[in-house]
């Protein structure tokens, strides 16, 4: 019963930007940490970005002052800003969020992935 739709990949030439998109919608009785992976074919998917509902964030090393991770809370969205992109930001990008569907039910959901492609 909830969903996330992530938008907003596509392809980019290095030092380009691309900003990512992710709705939460459905049965949502509170979303708490909304998160961005990203996976490359034969490599485990790793945690890009993280901001809990509070607003606190935390990166991954490689994207460190090149990525910033917001949300609106009114509209149950998570976004990705990505500048200064590198040819190996090249990944699925897939938006997880731990969302309350009751005061006592929660459960991390994820979105079908978008696809950004950095070409050098």
């Amino acid at each position: 019963q909830v969903q996330l739709v992530e938008s907003g990949g596509g392809l980019v030439q290095a030092g380009g930007s691309l900003r990512l998109s992710c709705v939460a919608s459905g049965s949502i009785f509170r979303i708490n940490a909304m998160s961005w992976y990203r996976q490359v074919p034969g490599k485990q998917r790793e945690l890009v970005a993280r901001i809990t509902s509070g607003g606190t964030t935390n990166y991954a090393d490689s994207v460190k002052g090149r990525f910033t991770i917001s949300r609106d809370n009114a509209k149950n969205t998570a976004y990705l800003q990505m500048s200064y992109l590198k040819p190996e930001d090249t990944a699925v990008y897939y938006c997880a969020a731990d969302i309350n569907t009751s005061w006592y039910l929660f459960q991390d959901y994820w979105g079908q992935g978008t696809q950004v492609t950095v070409s050098s």
